[in-house]
Order: C-alpha cells, then structure tokens, then sequence
C-alpha cells in the first residue's frame, strides 16, 4: 500500500537550547484543524525519518510533529551535550511551547513514552493526553530491560561504516526490505553517548515515581509478543495511574508499528479525540 501523502515539511526549532528537528504532516488542513495536534516522541536509535510511515497515517486525522530526539537524527548532538531523561522531558516541552502549540497529546515509544510521563508530571500547559507505547518498565531495584546493549552498539558502529539493508537483516530479521533500507540510511545519525545515556537511564531512572504525579489522561499500548511490559506491569502501572486505559497488541514484538501496522492505529481507538483511519489487513507497509 502506498504511504497517504501528507508530508508538509521538514524543519528546525530552537528549544530547550537546543536544535529540534521534526517532521510534519498533515498541518491544519481539514479535520486536523479542529483537534490537538500529536507529537510523536520515537525509542532510543530511531531518528524521526524511521517513523515517517507512522507520522503519514496519522496525517491523515491530526496536525502530527515526528520529533527527533536530542542526539539522533538532525536533532542537536556532542560530546557535551546533557542526554538524560529530564533534559530530553524538558525538550519535549519546550518544544511544543515554540511552535506555538497550546493543545497537544503526546505519542512515545519505548524510551519516547519515558519522555512522555516525565514530562507529564510537571503538568506542563497544553499536554492534553499521553500515549505510552511498550514502555521499558526497567529502573532502580527492577529488572533489567530484555534488550542488550551490544545489539545497539554494534549495529551503530556498523551503519557509521556504511551499510546495506542486507547487513542490517542480521539485527532486524523480521523487517521488510523497505524497512531495513530506512534504519540501515538513518542509524549512523545516532550518537553512541546518547544512546549509552539513554539505555543506561533505563535502569537508573524511576518512571514509575513519576506516574502518579500524572493527571492528564493516559493510554498504555502493550504488544503481545514482547517482553518489556508483562501483565503484572500492567496491574502495577494501573494502581499508579487509576485514569489508565490499556490496550494489547496482537501478532506485534516491541517494534509495534513495524509488526502489526493495523493493529497499532486501531489500539487508539478515539483516544486522541478522534479514530485513526483504518488499515485493511494486508495494507500495512511500513517503509
């Protein structure tokens, strides 16, 4: 299936500090006109680019922002830049409070929903509603996160090198060619020390103290088939957060979007005020 075309532009922000690169779709045309904008925060190694496909589909019904998070894609990076959760969190506010944006719901993923509740607690002006999407639960005293670093180090080191989608099959079996050939084009632009940063804040930062401080309403996406959120996690985030809604995945890993395309905008339901439009099953193609 052909990706809809609702791409407006490409652009930069200075925020926080920093240079925020995003990109847009859909902007104010239509129905997207009349509801809250989305900003989408992605996980650790996935430039804004990666989730274009995503950002495309939900041009369709919102104004929708793709972020690229500090030390990814064309986002600002360096040696000396902070890349912990509370300056990514202060980004993420700062970002919306430049564009002008006085509504917004907020979409993460993975280390993006950790982003997401951080921001949260300070009940930041405008954030309407949050979404967390198979967010890593890890943290002090907890376990582990399942996916091991070496994974994102190695194939890091490799795209710096160059390489093919053929060679990134190795760490993403699963994915389709157009898949692999967008992360196999974006993932050099991921610095390491963010990366570090950020897998280390995995096991060091307590999201679940910030959850309670949360007011806004909140929806978790969980995948079926992944180990990072189990249903005990689930109970435990849900006595934190009582406004919780929560939805399972079918037939998707943590990569949600890339495994279950369909299942992923049906999860949302009315959640950000009004339904995503609905995906065949055998339309998806996320390249």
């Amino acid at each position: 299936m052909d990706t809809p075309d609702t791409f407006v532009c490409g652009a930069n922000v200075h925020a926080n500090g920093i240079r925020q690169h995003y990109l847009r779709y859909g902007g104010q045309r239509g129905s997207c006109a009349m509801r809250d904008p989305v900003v989408i925060v992605p996980g650790i190694t996935s430039p804004a680019a990666t989730w274009g496909f995503v950002g495309a589909w939900f041009g369709q019904a919102f104004d929708t922002y793709v972020l690229d998070v500090r030390g990814r894609g064309l986002s600002s990076a360096g040696d000396t830049l902070d890349y912990s959760l509370d300056a990514q969190a202060d980004d993420l506010i700062a970002f919306a409070q430049a564009l002008g944006l006085t509504r917004y719901s907020v979409v993460g993923h993975s280390m993006g929903a950790r982003i997401g509740v951080r921001a949260a607690r300070s009940q930041p002006v405008g954030m309407t509603r949050l979404v967390m999407v198979d967010p890593p639960v890890s943290g002090p005293n907890r376990r582990a996160y399942p996916a091991r670093l070496p994974w994102y180090v190695d194939s890091m080191r490799l795209a710096r090198e160059g390489m093919t989608a053929d060679a990134m099959r190795e760490f993403c079996p699963t994915w389709t060619d157009a898949q692999l050939q967008c992360r196999a084009e974006w993932l050099h632009t991921c610095d390491e020390r963010a990366v570090l940063a950020s897998f280390d804040g995995f096991h060091t930062d307590d999201v679940h103290a910030d959850m309670p401080h949360v007011s806004i309403p909140v929806l978790l996406m969980t995948a079926a088939r992944g180990d990072v959120v189990l249903p005990e996690d689930v109970d435990e985030i849900r006595a934190l957060m009582p406004q919780l809604q929560h939805h399972r995945v079918a037939d998707a890993g943590h990569m949600i979007p890339w495994d279950n395309e369909a299942g992923f905008y049906d999860a949302f339901g009315a959640f950000l005020g009004a339904a995503l439009p609905s995906m065949k099953k055998g339309e998806s193609d996320a390249g």
